[in-house]
């Protein structure tokens, strides 16, 4: 596959548009809103840093190169996957990991190279697309770059849709953070299983709480 075609397949299979319901789930970010931890363009920034350099989102990458790197070992992709669900914090967060892959699964078949791309069910969103990344021949880095840069652009969106920031402070945050999801991208490339692990206990807590949020406007 040329450099162009990896792109732009990579470009439409994390496109916001992509039929996963990534619009839906806003990770614990709502509860964060509503409980006055991230209240404006600097806190949320900070809290995005620590996501991506110590949360969730960074073992989500360190298990999309171990699935990517294991793409058709059916065995290697269930344990891939059967970690990250067991690293879900909450049940909101295992619905978010499961319902996304399992849909991201049916509509990557869409493409003819991926139709016969084995992936478990349930499966969390990142083997997901590392095992179709894999199989159809994208680039790990590229395909990193490409999950870190969705989800936050996915916590933009509800950061906006919550009024806590507008399409100009986005900007800034993603110029911001472009150094940031480079250096997580790098890290997750070359990590094991062996690194993952978190530290933003906060965030599990308000992702664990917004089960209880009334009027909710997001899935998590």
């Amino acid at each position: 596959m040329t450099d162009a075609c990896g792109f732009l397949r990579l470009m439409a299979w994390l496109s916001p548009v992509f039929p996963t319901g990534g619009f839906s789930y806003s990770s614990g970010l709502e509860t964060a809103v509503q409980t006055d931890l991230v209240t404006n363009e600097e806190e949320l920034a900070e809290w995005l840093t620590s996501l991506l350099q110590n949360g969730s989102i960074r073992n989500d990458a360190i298990v999309l190169a171990h699935a990517w790197r294991n793409c058709e070992n059916a065995n290697a992709s269930q344990e891939s996957t059967n970690l990250a669900l067991a690293l879900a914090g909450s049940a909101e967060r295992y619905l978010e990991l499961t319902a996304q892959g399992e849909a991201f699964a049916q509509a990557v078949r869409n493409w003819p190279d991926a139709t016969q791309v084995l992936i478990p069910d349930p499966c969390a969103l990142p083997v997901a697309v590392g095992i179709a990344a894999g199989v159809t021949g994208l680039d790990l880095q590229q395909t990193l770059n490409a999950y870190l840069h969705s989800f936050t652009t996915n916590q933009m969106q509800a950061a906006i849709r919550l009024s806590v920031i507008g399409q100009t402070a986005a900007a800034r945050i993603l110029a911001r953070l472009e150094p940031v999801i480079l250096e997580v991208s790098e890290s997750a490339k070359t990590g094991s299983i062996g690194d993952m692990g978190s530290a933003t206990f906060m965030a599990e807590i308000m992702a664990m709480k917004h089960e209880e949020l009334l009027g909710r406007m997001f899935r998590s």
